[in-house]
């Protein structure tokens, strides 16, 4: 009877209910009932509305089977639901799926790690089937949180801990394929999803990156080490997500990772962050770099209190981001990399000076090793600085090259550069050499097609100032920068070291003819150049870098800018760098002066045979014979070799030993040069840049004496003091008598107005305009005070300043501002 009435019961069964009770075999050992299964597929396809009723039954028998632990039925139930998901796409689905995605959150919240795999694997081929239409209200959160718990596995069994994590990212990555394709269901790129899925992805790259580091290089991977290895699925799954992030989500993907290495401290050392950045920039859209950068360089700004092992990671960082978007679509960031890693420079060197101070008077390891830190993060910026603009197209690198020009700060002036008045002289010295380091890499490899494109005048002036200033470094620095510029066919590698070259056409010097615009260059800016060659050669502090630069500069400037007219100025150059040595006013040491006269001879040597003149070129070789055997100390060879064998003097020299000018300008008027500039002597400009960047003034600015007439005794000063009155300067006005000093003074002044050059003579009326400007403001200075105000006004006596304040009620008006 009982058997009877279980039949009926199961005829009264729903048929669905039925026909998956019978995919199901007495013994879960057998597997699923192929024949069965077959007919319930036709039966979810012929009657896709009963698709969310199975789904439904078949999802309380897994839960039933889940938690009486019967894992043969589970395994049964997943492979149904599976096949049914392949076979049928329609719109009835949808329900269905929902069924399906209940039971995968069961397997992948039990604790037994098979059927954890399990539900991974059955939601991978979900993820992979494209439904027809998406469905809006479907979310993903559990999955997201469940996976990436998943990648963090700590399993006992390592390979089971291997197991659970690769499972997790190929659940990571079926999402991500399920969500990333619709643009409406954009739920993925929320922030808490972004915070889950990247830096799971992450741990397993860092993990795996550190048992390599350990081991040693990875061998290249088979196919099925790749499914196998965390590591290189987690890589193809970052890749893959970073390569569908858009414009608008792409920040959300990228913080995460800079939240993962501060967490972890990867920044120092820094070989993981690097690797991931390389994975970011190569993976995203091209056009979406400058998202990255700016990334970076809002990060930098955030720890930059942080350690300078920190920040130097972080530099590095950013160097290889750059390296890789430099030659593509940087946009608007261009001036904000510059402009941050130069504010950064300005920090560390405050840092670096800080600790210098603060340990004053006491040598610690500690301290030596933070400054010799500080120096990494220094160096790491102007490495950073000089990549990205060596890479930058021509037009951008020019902007760069002003925009860091207008950054280096010069003493007594006030304009955009970095805040250095804090850091007083030795910080204001550091950020000028870390600058013009910078600004050298920069230039390097530039090619203009004019040297006026490469030297333009608002460059060129901020440019030279720093060549004026008593340190030998930056002097170095700025020629450096010009031979940059002004090499454009790569011939300083062959000038390099300062000698007497036996035959210049050995080397192979590549030149084009000068061109107009280069010509016109020359006019315009050429006595700039000469003056700060002759200035820099008289500078105390010279070493045999600054004579080998000095060389160079002047060779350069042969090869690419001198016509005939430039060939006789240089000459005048040199004939004067030659006479300050021999006379010496500037009281340089026998060091200097020798190095002066090696370097003269070394240049005319090379100018001589450039230009080919068969006179000129027997003149210069027999005064570098005459030297090497009777005075050896006045040729680079020598005086940079051996500085103990210096003459005490050089008046007594005989005039075989020097460059005469009478000799040069005979074997050159023979060869159709115009040499009768050569007779007058090279006088250098004299312009504000003296007194803007380098020494201090001579001229007190308290108490100023104008001396007009000569004489020195108190009976002169006496006879100087007597009344002027107008029947005086009448008298001085009507006299005629011209002393014959005054002709002869008179005579000069025409000579050279007839044979010197427009370019100094105009230089020496703005030298003189200049000067008397300048006596005249101090004299107005001291003279013409300000009105009185209420904050007090100063008066100095003995010396000394005193504020004197005048109450408002005191102070008198003009008329029109009363009413």
């Amino acid at each position: 009877l009982s058997a009877g009435v279980c039949c009926c019961c199961a005829a009264l069964r729903p048929r669905y209910k039925r026909l998956v009770d019978n995919i199901f075999p007495e013994d879960p050992k057998d597997g699923l009932v192929k024949a069965d299964m077959e007919k319930l597929t036709f039966y979810a396809v012929s009657a896709p509305e009963k698709l969310d009723r199975i789904g439904a039954y078949l999802a309380e028998r897994l839960s039933r089977d889940v938690v009486r632990h019967r894992y043969g039925n589970v395994l049964i139930a997943m492979e149904a639901l599976d096949q049914l998901l392949m076979a049928c796409h329609s719109q009835s689905i949808k329900p269905f799926v929902e069924s399906f995605l209940h039971m995968v959150a069961k397997l992948l919240e039990s604790g037994e790690p098979k059927l954890q795999v399990l539900g991974t694997n059955s939601f991978v081929k979900f993820a992979n089937i494209e439904e027809d239409t998406p469905s809006y209200h479907r979310r993903y959160d559990f999955f997201v949180s469940r996976f990436s718990a998943m990648c963090h596995s700590c399993d006992h069994d390592p390979e089971i801990q291997t197991e659970i994590r690769i499972a997790g990212i190929r659940g990571i990555q079926g999402v991500v394929r399920k969500t990333v394709n619709d643009e409406l269901r954009a739920t993925i790129w929320e922030p808490q999803h972004m915070d889950k899925i990247v830096p799971s992805l992450l741990f397993n790259m860092q993990k795996i990156e550190d048992i390599d580091s350990r081991i040693g290089p990875p061998s290249s991977p088979t196919g099925g080490e790749k499914e196998e290895n965390p590591a290189l699925l987690a890589e193809n799954c970052f890749r893959e997500l970073l390569g569908r992030a858009t414009y608008g989500n792409m920040n959300n993907a990228v913080r995460p990772v800079f939240a993962h290495l501060d967490h972890h401290r990867l920044w120092d050392p820094n070989e993981f962050a690097v690797s991931c950045f390389k994975i970011i920039m190569y993976s995203i859209q091209a056009q979406y770099s400058h998202h990255v950068i700016q990334e970076i360089l809002g990060h930098l700004d955030v720890r930059k209190r942080d350690s300078p092992r920190v920040r130097a990671g972080i530099i590095q960082v950013l160097l290889e981001a750059v390296a890789i978007a430099a030659k593509g679509s940087i946009g608007p960031t261009v001036l904000e990399v510059f402009n941050t890693l130069l504010k950064h420079l300005r920090i560390s060197v405050d840092f670096e000076l800080g600790d210098r101070r603060s340990s004053a008077g006491s040598t610690t390891f500690s301290t030596s090793s933070k400054e010799s830190d500080e120096r990494i993060v220094q160096n790491a910026i102007i490495q950073t600085i000089g990549f990205f603009g060596s890479n930058l197209p021509d037009y951008q690198r020019s902007e760069i090259m002003m925009f860091i020009m207008g950054k280096v700060p010069v003493f007594g002036t006030t304009s955009q550069s970095l805040d250095t008045t804090h850091l007083g002289d030795l910080g204001t010295r550091r950020i000028q050499i870390m600058l013009l380091r910078s600004l050298l890499m920069v230039t390097s490899g530039y090619k203009a097609t004019t040297i006026t494109n490469a030297l333009p005048p608002p460059f060129l002036d901020p440019l030279l100032s720093p060549s004026l200033m008593e340190d030998s470094e930056l002097r170095q620095l700025v020629l450096e920068i010009l031979h940059n510029l002004i090499d454009r066919h790569d011939n300083r590698a062959k000038l390099r070291g300062i000698r007497i070259i036996p035959d210049v056409s050995d080397l192979k010097i590549k030149r084009d003819k000068i061109s107009r615009q280069d010509v016109s260059f020359m006019k315009k800016h050429g006595q700039q150049l000469y003056r700060h060659i002759y200035l820099g050669c008289k500078e105390e502090d010279n070493v045999q870098k600054n004579f080998e630069l000095l060389f160079t500069s002047l060779a350069l400037t042969t090869i690419e800018l001198a016509n005939e007219e430039v060939v006789i100025d240089l000459i005048r150059l040199a004939i004067a760098l030659q006479d300050v040595a021999i006379i010496n006013e500037d009281n340089l040491p026998m060091f200097n002066r020798c190095g002066v006269m090696a370097l003269v001879a070394a240049y005319l040597n090379f100018l001589s045979q450039m230009i080919a003149v068969p006179a000129f070129c027997q003149h210069v070789s027999k005064v570098i014979e005459t030297r090497s055997l009777e005075a050896s100390y006045f040729l680079p060879e020598t005086i940079f070799k051996d500085k103990s064998n210096l003459p005490k003097s050089l008046e007594k020299h005989e005039k075989n030993l020097f460059f005469l000018t009478n000799k040069i300008a005979e074997s050159l008027g023979g060869s159709g040069y115009s040499v009768e500039r050569l007779s007058v002597p090279y006088v250098p400009q004299v312009t504000d840049e003296d007194r803007l960047s380098r020494r201090k003034s001579i001229v007190d600015t308290v108490s100023i004496q104008v001396d007009i007439l000569p004489g020195n005794n108190m009976e002169d000063k006496a006879d100087n003091t007597e009344e002027i009155t107008f029947e005086a300067l009448k008298k001085a006005i009507d006299n005629n008598g011209i002393e014959e000093q005054e002709k002869e003074k008179r005579r000069l002044v025409i000579e050279k107005f007839q044979k010197a050059p427009f370019e100094e003579i105009a230089a020496q009326c703005e030298t003189k305009a200049n000067l008397l400007h300048d006596r005249l403001a101090q004299i107005l200075e001291l003279t013409i005070r300000p009105p009185p105000s209420p904050s007090g006004t100063m008066t100095i006596t003995a010396g000394h300043a005193h504020y004197q304040s005048v109450p408002v009620y005191e102070m008198k008006f003009p008329d029109l501002c009363v009413y």
